[in-house]
């Protein structure tokens, strides 16, 4: 097993292949420069001789200021009974000004008389006289033995055939490709023993992630002498993906001690693994191992006790190893250890021996019952903990709402909301408009309470989420809705659940209110006094 290997990142050319996957070339250069500052060795832009953006971003790469990556470009063997020197897409991969390529022949005696429709022999020649044709040219060429698992478990002797050709016609590296993504860890690890037999230069993997065995085989296959890792970041690829480079760093790095970045570029990789999947419009996933939001989430009370005691118990890395951070989450689930470390999070000092922490406990246990979900809603949170210790941030009181939503015969939908609620001592009455019931109280509620708390002005509903808790009870069934409120500076998100959608959304509502104005109480109390507003009282609007 090596003590270092050289990581071969492919998400540019590979990852794009995946499903609802799509870079513009602007994209894609600032990944490159991620990628580079990231620690990767090789970083694949595209198949030049495929489209006209590939070509761009070579012609483009060539002003990066990269400070150890190499720009590679992606291409096949020459055609059957071609001239290498007379082959397109070798000549674009010089074109490309590239000091290294990857060009990938078939190895699976299957593919070259069924794909191909060529014979053995000629097959051999081709990956020879291109290889030999690259290098001539100055070209560092690692050869992408195609299907050679496949091929290999069906014909072993010409698999191994193809790569001496690669290696006898000048190849860097031979990377041994798991193309349909179906080997397991043991065949990958026998047969990645086997070609070290055979070949002299540096041997490489590069897995697809079918059997969701890519990260494993990829382990695996450096365990075996494997000295070049391809994969793609986040996993990106065709059908379900490549070897996710995100997870094969880290377990090369902390778990069998094989260097392949630096210690401070490890701590990027979480950063790095969102900013890739903001680039390529994907919402990361909260699971993903390492880098996502719950790879060191806690939920359970006495998982909560025991990583604070000694986080090594529920916790198989230190998450700041790789810039994630560790989370506490609050639900049913909680325990004591769960609201104390979130209440100091948020900067509170709560006494663990106080009669009120048990009983804010409680309540949020009989909250979370009803259906109401603290995890997504952590302003909601932060209000029931300061509720429970005894503060006070109810700056008004509703009396009542009404909603009308009014259609006339092939005419629009109308809504009007009309709220009343008491501010200090004062009841106070508004109607409003809007697109939409929930929409028309947010107005209304806003006009009524801009007057005495102007700061309302200050901050908006950036989202607005609705989840259907009991679907076996149809319209009658209990919803849960989500809010998320910005004042352009910071965001936060709230929490209502009832059985009526519009009381729901009022209970998110008026707690985005709260936190926004308990956030800024120095601003409220420089508020205009309500007694000096002219009219104070019943408004008619």
């Amino acid at each position: 097993m090596a003590a270092q290997v050289k990581l071969y990142d492919t998400t540019l050319r590979d990852g794009t292949q995946g499903e609802g996957i799509s870079l513009s070339v602007d994209d894609k250069l600032k990944i490159a420069e991620k990628l580079d500052q990231m620690g990767v060795h090789y970083i694949e832009g595209g198949w030049p001789g495929s489209n006209p953006k590939d070509m761009n971003f070579f012609e483009r790469a060539k002003d990066l200021s990269l400070q150890q990556a190499v720009i590679t470009a992606f291409g096949s063997t020459r055609r059957p009974d071609f001239k290498a020197e007379n082959d397109p897409n070798l000549q674009r991969i010089l074109d490309s000004g590239v000091k290294a390529a990857a060009i990938f022949g078939k190895t699976w005696d299957f593919h070259v008389t069924e794909a191909l429709q060529t014979t053995l022999e000629e097959n051999v020649n081709m990956i020879y006289d291109s290889v030999y044709f690259l290098k001539e040219n100055g070209i560092e060429v690692i050869f992408d033995a195609e299907h050679f698992f496949d091929g290999y478990k069906h014909n072993a002797r010409y698999a191994i055939e193809t790569i001496k050709a690669a290696e006898e016609a000048g190849a860097d590296c031979v990377a041994l490709c798991d193309t349909n993504g179906g080997s397991l860890p043991g065949e990958i690890a026998s047969i990645v023993k086997e070609v070290k037999k055979h070949v002299t230069i540096e041997v490489g993997i590069h897995c697809h992630n079918d059997g969701e065995l890519g990260v494993a085989n990829t382990l695996e296959a450096v365990n075996a002498g494997a000295v070049h890792i391809q994969g793609t970041i986040n996993g990106y690829g065709e059908r379900c993906g490549n070897a996710n480079l995100i997870s094969v760093i880290p377990n090369l790095q902390l778990k069998m001690g094989i260097q392949c970045v630096t210690d401070n570029q490890l701590k990027q990789l979480t950063e790095a693994s969102k900013y890739i999947h903001e680039l390529a419009n994907q919402i990361p996933p909260n699971s993903q191992p390492f880098t996502g939001k719950s790879a060191f989430a806690h939920k359970g009370g006495m998982h909560v006790s025991a990583v604070l005691k000694h986080p090594e118990t529920y916790e198989h890395i230190e998450p700041e190893q790789i810039g994630n951070e560790r989370r506490v989450l609050v639900s049913e689930l909680a325990g004591q250890s769960n609201l104390l470390f979130k209440a100091e999070e948020l900067g509170l000092s709560l006494d663990k021996k106080d009669p009120a922490v048990k009983e804010t406990i409680e309540k949020m246990k009989a909250m979370e019952h009803k259906g109401y979900q603290y995890e997504a809603a952590e302003a909601s949170f932060e209000l029931l903990i300061r509720n429970g210790m005894g503060e006070d941030h109810d700056y008004f009181q509703l009396d009542h709402f009404k909603i009308i939503t009014h259609k006339e015969k092939d005419g629009d939908f109308t809504t009007e909301a009309v709220v009343k609620v008491n501010i200090q001592g004062q009841s106070v009455m508004t109607a409003a408009e809007g697109n939409g019931p929930v929409n028309a109280l947010d107005h209304a509620l806003r006009k009524t309470i801009g007057e005495y708390y102007p700061l309302i002005q200050e901050m908006y509903l950036s989202d607005y989420k609705v989840r259907v808790l009991d679907e076996a009870e149809a319209t009658a069934s209990k919803v849960r809705v989500l809010i998320e409120s910005s004042d352009g500076k910071d965001t936060w998100s709230t929490i209502g659940v009832s059985g009526n959608i519009i009381e729901a959304s009022w209970h998110a509502l008026v707690d985005s209110i709260r936190y926004y104005f308990m956030k800024q109480q120095h601003q409220l109390k420089r508020a205009e006094p309500i007694a000096s507003i002219p009219n104070a009282g019943v408004k008619n609007h």
